[in-house]
């Protein structure tokens, strides 16, 4: 990796047993910039649920090469990019987790 790069991936564990893993790319040169990323989300027993990714393999949808593939890898959708704070609260809402002030 360069010298103003970096690579951020983990792994975040939800109360019901489902998951998230997450991994960006990002340069910090002039400004934290995001180079690539994707976020993959399963149920406990591994059943795929979503992904956001920009892997460049589907050039026909109008966000490209931003997607989401919701149930199975096949099905991409457009999305705009987004960041692991909105996709930990789609995760939220799908598990039925409430938000409190202040967190």
């Amino acid at each position: 990796r360069e010298p103003k790069s970096g690579y951020v991936r983990g792994n975040v564990y939800f109360a019901d047993g489902s998951l998230l893993h997450f991994r960006e790319f990002v340069n910090t040169e002039r400004r934290i910039e995001r180079i690539s990323y994707a976020y993959h989300y399963q149920k406990a027993n591994g059943t795929f649920v979503f992904r956001y990714d920009d892997s460049e393999h589907f050039p026909a949808l109008p966000s490209f090469p931003h997607h989401k593939h919701i149930g199975n890898e096949s099905n991409a959708t457009p999305a705009s990019p987004p960041d692991l704070a909105t996709v930990l609260h789609e995760i939220g809402m799908l598990i039925g987790i409430e938000e409190t002030s202040g967190s």
